[in-house]
């Protein structure tokens, strides 16, 4: 699924090439037809993203809200002119893909239109130098201004708003609780866009067992949690990947980026594709491997309906 950065890099691609304009909205393959036609004709004044859900706000004061789940993903295509914030040159995120025209394409031809959807398409945006195809979302539905306010409401903060008191706010839901934190960073009413790998990346970062209540975890400890995973879902924003790892444990033909550029050999940024799949996370499908810190094998378990990774030793239970 998703998490929060990509969701966010969605926002910010809807802004960059749909605002102020007004969108052919349909849904080709019928099951949306109804929310499409509210929508149809109207201009797009703004896209947010809060954690994992996706508005995007038309001029009649209607919302097309989109919560990808497991299986949704988008697909943006275009000519040449039809850029945004996460398209060219960005890495490949889960969730959404690019297809644009010839790069030799000045804008200065008439734009053909959109080509004939392929598959389950559950709605198009069309504009005037793109487009945008949704399939198999779990949440695809027009709402009121209203109603996107009641989403919201019921979500927890959002890191990557980072609002003044959401540190605040995410502490005292969590120690709220006496659910062990593992569970809670996948409550999105505790904290909105964390996804199974933030939570086993920073849980490991931060050094916590992942059994341990909310209601143990002492009030600074809580606002460092907070902290760490805006860090580094900033990052993911940037880099269109979750990266948790720094450059010393990067690999680079047997060596490690470290070692590297000690010895002068360029070492290629992130945004290049840089660092390797294995590289760039501590525990995250790394069980039955060594643990990067210790050397003590990681684990695996089954907590929130999803898997869990850990350092036994690293995080292990405070006395």
């Amino acid at each position: 699924m998703p998490e929060g950065h990509s969701v966010r890099r969605l926002a910010r691609q809807f802004g960059d090439v749909f605002t102020g304009q007004a969108l052919a909205v349909s849904s080709p393959q019928g099951r949306f037809s109804g929310g499409a036609a509210l929508l149809d004709g109207r201009t797009m004044v703004a896209a947010e993203a809060h954690g994992k859900h996706l508005f995007l706000h038309f001029d009649n004061s209607l919302v097309l809200h989109v919560h990808l789940g497991l299986y949704g993903a988008w697909s943006f295509g275009g000519d040449s002119t039809f850029t945004g914030a996460s398209s060219i040159g960005a890495p490949r995120r889960v969730g959404e893909q690019e297809a644009f025209g010839d790069p030799d394409d000045d804008g200065s031809a008439p734009y053909a239109g959109p080509p004939a959807p392929v598959g389950a398409v559950r709605v198009r945006l069309a504009g005037r130098h793109g487009w945008a195809d949704l399939r198999g979302a779990t949440t695809c539905e027009t709402i009121t201004a209203a109603d996107a306010d009641a989403v919201l409401a019921r979500l927890g903060p959002d890191p990557l708003r980072n609002l003044r008191g959401d540190a605040g706010r995410f502490a005292a839901k969590l120690r709220s609780r006496k659910t062990p934190l593992a569970a809670l960073l996948m409550d999105q009413k505790v904290i909105a866009g964390v996804g199974n790998v933030y939570r086993a990346e920073v849980l490991f970062r931060r050094r916590l067992d992942p059994w341990l209540p909310g209601s143990a975890l002492p009030d600074g400890d809580a606002r460092k949690l907070w902290r760490d995973i805006v860090a580094v879902m900033t990052d993911g924003v940037a880099d269109g990947r979750i990266i948790t790892t720094p450059p010393k444990y990067w690999t680079l033909d047997g060596t490690t980026a470290a070692k590297a550029a000690a010895a002068g050999v360029p070492v290629p940024a992130k945004s290049a594709g840089f660092p390797h799949g294995d590289d760039v996370h501590f525990v995250y499908k790394r069980q039955g491997l060594p643990c990067r810190v210790c050397r003590t094998v990681v684990l695996i378990a089954e907590l929130a309906g999803r898997n869990l990774y850990w350092c036994p030793f690293c995080q292990q239970p405070q006395e």
